[in-house]
């Protein structure tokens, strides 16, 4: 039997148990829903509820852990415990049963369910990272993965693994990003949410907006196409500091302008909720519209402010399109922000693709790497709840 047919049956058998439901209940209670527990629509969903939602998991259990199974089986599994379901709660739906607390408590199980699949799919992340990461140590010295200065992966023997280069060149290139996308974005906040008329607001913020829409691999070739050359015509060679289009610069610029609506957009929200009642106490104690925005609007809307700048790093860090194209694939260590230069990400992704060993440590090092962007994010997080929590208790 087809999976979509099984989930049409139990579906319809749950719609069917909704309905026969409420009016044997209301049956039993002689036409007065004031004799019973619960409104009828309650006891309507405890059956329904019940028949389908188990019969649903088990079905998405089973498919998860033998993705080849019999369906058949599986439909025939799925629509006799349907059936259990419905012919149960069909029991005990009286009068005096509580559907409502019962109907509550299935759903406040199905959302603790749900806050747990997300803890167990993180905690399976971190796991498989560390398992295979524990692998890659194994047959390859910790010492010179972490202090290693060189990156030069060889399949078949003399690979060196120096993730240096590769955090250098993503914390440099993420640098950049953020010294363009934070200013940027913050004061465009403020102007939209304390100096700019609505009408100037309806139509500036969804323009600024519209960039997060863009996909990563158009800024990509907008860094490839017109930003690397341009740099490179007029301010690198011009320069002395050289000739590629490829550079650090490059990528930071065009991944700062990606960058500007996540600061701005969420910044401007934080800043618009944060009460009127502080911006007239304000200026009736004298204070000009600046003082205002500066002594009381900004600490109070720091923490969600931390928090737009906190996920325009992470977006920073994990960002590999406009690195591939606009800042190239060369693993170095070097000042010169017209070089070209490579990021952890580029390299995760170089080192899991084409005919690879899985087994190698040239291949087993992405795990490693994807592991350092973990605790750097990890790192990121720790530090913005630290200023968080000092400046709202300074400012409470």
């Amino acid at each position: 039997m087809p999976v979509s047919w099984t989930l049409l049956i139990v579906l319809a058998m749950a719609a069917a148990g909704f309905a026969i439901g409420r009016s044997r209940v209301l049956a039993a209670a002689g036409g007065d829903s004031r004799r019973l527990h619960s409104r009828t629509s309650y006891y309507g969903w405890n059956i329904a509820l019940f028949t389908a939602v188990p019969a649903l998991f088990l079905i998405a259990i089973w498919l998860f852990a033998q993705p080849q199974a019999n369906r058949w089986v599986l439909g025939a599994a799925a629509l006799v415990l349907a059936a259990m379901g419905l012919f149960w709660t069909l029991g005990r739906t009286t009068p005096q049963f509580r559907a409502r607390i019962a109907v509550e408590g299935f759903v406040r199980g199905l959302l603790i369910m749900c806050s747990m699949i997300a803890i167990l799919t993180t905690a399976g992340i971190v796991f498989s990272m560390l398992f295979e990461t524990g692998h890659f140590f194994r047959q390859y010295p910790w010492q010179e993965f972490f202090f290693g200065t060189t990156w030069s992966p060889r399949f078949g023997g003399g690979s060196q693994l120096g993730i240096l280069p590769l955090l250098w060149g993503t914390l440099y290139i993420s640098f950049i990003a953020l010294a363009v996308s934070i200013p940027i974005g913050l004061f465009a906040a403020i102007y939209m949410s304390e100096y700019a008329s609505p009408r100037l607001r309806g139509i500036a913020k969804p323009l600024i907006e519209v960039l997060a829409g863009i996909p990563t691999i158009v800024y990509g070739l907008f860094a490839l196409v017109t930003v690397g050359p341009a740099l490179r015509d007029y301010f690198a060679q011009p320069l002395g500091l050289g000739s590629s289009g490829s550079s650090v610069m490059t990528a930071g610029l065009v991944m700062g302008i990606m960058l500007i609506p996540f600061v701005s957009s969420l910044s401007d929200d934080i800043i618009n909720a944060v009460p009127q009642s502080l911006r007239d106490g304000a200026l009736g104690l004298g204070s000009t519209k600046s003082e205002t925005v500066r002594n009381v609007v900004l600490p109070a809307a720091l923490p969600g402010i931390v928090g737009a700048i906190l996920l325009a790093a992470s977006r920073a860090i994990g960002e590999t399109m406009i690195v591939v194209l606009g800042a190239g694939a060369a693993a170095r260590m070097d000042l010169n922000p017209f070089e070209a230069m490579t990021t952890i990400t580029v390299k995760i992704v170089s080192q899991l693709t084409g005919d690879t060993d899985f087994a190698a440590p040239e291949t087993l090092v992405a795990f490693a790497l994807g592991l350092t962007l973990f605790v750097i994010t990890l790192g990121l997080n720790v530090v913005a709840l630290y200023v968080v929590r000092k400046y709202r208790e300074q400012y409470e």
